[in-house]
């Protein structure tokens, strides 16, 4: 039977502030427009990070049966390393989405925005799928735009959203920012495991891109979001404040240095932990020069 330790490693702590920098982000450009509210944004960060973990074990799971993860670099894999049964993994990753979707309805409930509920159950189908059924996109090199696309438009959209009823153009480009962050933290986790996953037939977009195309897609998805930078600041004479992200650009550069000078297995795993803070920090600078905005 897995230790408690060993179920909140099964759950990548690490992958974590992919969830909730959209939310700190969303609720920033919602307070730009003064009409931030905190109780949705918490309700948001609770689907966002259910949603994460539900995704974590399901793809433990997934992985796992499958046999991709039996010769796996990096976080333990519940499944796979056999501290815990398949369905047990299964379990706690069904009960993780049926969190998210409790709060989901409870946040769309209060925002009455109730065509958020396809989006929502779009969101839970997406994040099994990742690696789970008969056809996981995962393996055919599509889940970094699924995550782009979940964890960074529908994430930072959403929130701003149910807390404002419309959206601004600190939103857009807060959502496509923290959605190439949470791509780079995907790209680094493929590009660590282009060997065993080549092996294991699962085509992710490193494998199908090489490790040196790879390599230079992860540093262009630093540089993102850094240019958007200049939309919030442009939006309003006081917006400029949004630029005190840019103090995040030596954690950006030391990541990109150590993945364009070739690190790979082992020596990548540190790079997952730098790519997840540097979107957490950047997300929490951004989304507090947002919010404090409207007061200066």
């Amino acid at each position: 039977m897995a230790s408690a330790g060993q179920w909140v490693a099964g759950a990548r702590p690490r992958t974590l502030p992919a969830a909730l920098a959209p939310v700190l982000v969303g609720t920033g450009a919602a307070a730009l427009v003064q009409s931030a509210h905190a109780g949705r944004a918490l309700l948001a960060a609770l689907v966002a990070l259910a949603l994460q973990v539900g995704v974590n074990y399901s793809n433990d799971y997934s992985d796992g049966v499958r046999g991709t993860d039996a010769d796996r670099v990096g976080p333990l894999r519940l499944t796979a390393s056999g501290v815990a049964r398949p369905g047990e993994v299964l379990r706690a990753a069904l009960l993780s989405f049926a969190v998210a979707a409790v709060a989901g309805v409870v946040l769309v409930a209060l925002s009455g925005a109730w065509w958020l509920l396809v989006v929502g159950a779009l969101a839970v189908v997406a994040a099994w799928t990742y690696t789970g059924g008969p056809r996981p996109y995962g393996y055919a090199g599509l889940g970094e735009v699924f995550v782009f696309l979940f964890f960074g438009l529908v994430a930072t959209l959403g929130t701003t959203y149910t807390q404002v009823g419309s959206l601004n153009a600190a939103s857009w480009a807060g959502a496509v920012a923290v959605g190439s962050l949470a791509c780079a933290i995907l790209v680094a986790n493929n590009l660590r495991d282009v060997p065993t996953d080549a092996v294991a037939g699962k085509r992710t977009l490193a494998v199908r891109l090489g490790e040196p195309r790879t390599r230079v897609l992860y540093a262009a998805l630093l540089v993102v979001p850094y240019a958007l930078l200049a939309v919030p600041a442009l939006a309003s004479p006081r917006a400029p404040l949004a630029l005190v992200a840019l103090v995040t650009v030596p954690l950006a550069l030391a990541a990109a240095s150590t993945v364009l000078r070739g690190a790979s297995g082992r020596d990548l795993v540190p790079v997952l932990g730098a790519t997840g803070r540097l979107e957490m920090v950047y997300a929490l600078l951004l989304g507090l020069a947002l919010a404090v905005t409207p007061l200066l």
